[in-house]
């Protein structure tokens, strides 16, 4: 369990190298010219959470189980990729599924690396792409409202993609909808223009600790967005090495966390996710959940018939169980609860529940 991120951006800023660096693998063409990212690269990347670590630990669990990201690299696009520039928008089909979509500018100047646009420019390129999501966005819509496809949709459904299409049309987005219409309607009509956005900058090795005239632009420009500096190449390197010689190149470079923890945290916080735990001999698990979820719904995650037959959840905080070290003592110290149904899960519970038959 976990989320799904699609990484956009123009061609040659960085994404298949930051791709590479975030899953660890090789994927993903990294080449000096623009395009040569053609199909789709998906990868999947396990949750670090020393949380579970200690948990499995305790537990002396067999197996231990991370939740997940799941990254999507697409080719990059172009002004005009809507009218079959470039290799046109086709490729936005595939992230019309993802939770996320990480917009990757380019915030670095380079002689060796070719730019598609003469100047680095981030807040152009950023608007570059958003206007090519727009338009792909209202060609679906288009697609959608077609006399013969209107027939098979609700009412409700059909009104707020007619509103979407009307917005785009006019040349806005149609975020202003998300409080008008429910999370599922949004998150069903699949619009690229409704997905939470995460910018990342991606700067030259020596402007990583604390950006440059490129990031702080974006900074400016959107101070209300959530925005990541990452150098996709130094990313790379650290991402190559292994755990013990990761955190030594870290502390002699200064640098405090990596893209990927902290595209994590922000993919966590911007959508509104928390983490509870499973323990046990066989296995220790962490599962993602929408914060605020009721403890039958997180039951739920693990198996349907958990939530219809759940009767209690024994629950810790993930702190106790490590101190107390297991359900037993955390028992014997008053530190165990009985939850029902209704009970507003925590980040960070350890949950054993109890199911009827």
């Amino acid at each position: 369990m976990g989320f799904k991120c699609g990484i956009v951006g123009l061609p040659n800023v960085g994404k298949s190298t930051l791709f590479n660096a975030l899953t660890t693998s090789k994927k993903a063409q990294a080449e000096n010219f623009p395009f040569c990212t053609i199909d789709p690269n998906v990868g999947i990347v396990a949750v670090p959470d020393v949380r579970l670590n200690k948990i499995s630990s305790i537990s002396n669990s067999a197996k231990t189980i991370n939740a997940a990201i799941t990254f999507v690299d697409i080719a990059g696009l172009v002004k005009g990729a809507s009218k079959g520039e470039g290799l046109g928008n086709k490729f936005l089909s595939h992230v019309r599924e993802v939770d996320a979509i990480i917009h990757l500018t380019r915030c670095f100047d380079s002689e060796k690396i070719q730019n598609v646009n003469k100047d680095v420019d981030p807040i152009r390129d950023l608007e570059i792409i958003e206007t090519e999501i727009l338009l792909s966005d209202l060609e679906s819509l288009q697609k959608r409202l077609e006399k013969n496809n209107k027939k098979k949709i609700e009412k409700y459904e059909l009104d707020f993609l007619e509103e979407c299409k009307k917005l785009i049309s006019d040349g806005k987005k149609p975020d202003e909808l998300e409080k008008k219409y429910s999370k599922d309607l949004i998150k069903k009509s699949a619009l690229l223009s409704l997905k939470p956005r995460i910018i990342v900058c991606n700067v030259d090795e020596k402007s990583l600790p604390n950006g440059n005239k490129y990031s702080d632009s974006c900074k400016k420009k959107f101070p209300d967005e959530n925005i990541i500096i990452v150098c996709a190449d130094i990313e790379d390197q650290i991402m190559g090495l292994e755990a013990n010689d990761r955190k030594d190149f870290m502390v002699e470079s200064g640098i405090k966390s990596t893209g990927l923890d902290n595209l994590i945290k922000t993919g966590y916080n911007t959508l509104g996710l928390s983490t509870f735990f499973t323990s046990g001999p066989e296995e220790s698990r962490a599962w993602t959940i929408e914060k605020n979820s009721k403890a039958a719904d997180a039951a739920g995650v693990i198996h349907t018939d958990f939530k219809k037959k759940f009767i209690r959840a024994e629950t810790v905080t993930s702190e106790d169980f490590i101190k107390y070290e297991g359900f037993n003592e955390c028992k014997n110290v008053g530190k165990l609860r009985l939850e029902g149904k209704d009970y507003l899960v925590n980040d960070g519970d350890v949950m054993y529940f109890r199911i009827g038959s």
